[in-house]
């Protein structure tokens, strides 16, 4: 069985003893207060994989600026869209509960291609996860239907880094075959391990 597609009862389990059970979906202004109680699970500051750096916390509270924040958000999958010069095409999904799909566990990233930026230390997928859904096996299920979006896409292989300190998600990505290129220091970002994934070869 390929890492990506693990079956539920392959994944960690939870303190309940029950598998984690997620799907991935589009984001949608429907669920604005499920997602405010997700995001805010983290405090204030940067969110990974959730996307809201060019957001404020009034914004995102606000349900009009939060409505066009989301389709900005799902028109930046669109290839036909055009955008800012800095900016790639990425597809941003939330995580939902199975069982409970108005419950976001968490955001996950998949950008299209790799500018310089990304290729040092971005890379292709971002994701967070909830501290309340942590531990859950929540991360490595959302990563493997990443995964298989990016072979939608018809990428080869995708670049995903984290911060060295993060042994839970390097331990993640390490689990859908993940292979360390390098550990290097950033500027503003810290020590990060770059891993490749060769989607060519599952």
């Amino acid at each position: 069985m390929t890492a990506s597609r693990l079956a539920w009862e392959d994944l960690p389990m939870a303190p309940d003893t029950s598998p984690a059970r997620i799907r991935l979906i589009q984001p949608t202004a429907e669920l604005h207060a499920a997602f405010l109680d997700s995001a805010f699970e983290f405090g204030t500051g940067h969110r990974d994989g959730y996307a809201t750096d060019s957001i404020t916390d009034d914004e995102l509270r606000d349900p009009e600026r939060f409505a066009a924040w989301v389709a900005q958000r799902v028109a930046y999958a669109d290839e036909t869209t055009v955008l800012p010069p800095d900016r790639v095409h990425d597809t941003l999904s939330w995580i939902v509960d199975d069982r409970d799909p108005t419950r976001i566990l968490g955001s996950i990233s998949l950008r299209h291609r790799l500018n310089d930026f990304l290729l040092a230390v971005g890379g292709h997928i971002g994701y967070g996860v909830r501290p309340s859904a942590r531990r859950q096996g929540v991360a490595t299920a959302a990563l493997g239907l990443a995964l298989d979006q990016a072979k939608g896409l018809g990428l080869q292989r995708v670049l995903i880094t984290c911060n060295t300190e993060n042994v839970p998600s390097y331990r993640t990505i390490e689990r859908h075959g993940g292979v360390l290129e390098d550990v290097r220091e950033t500027p503003d970002h810290g020590v990060i391990r770059r891993y490749w994934i060769d989607l060519a070869a599952d």
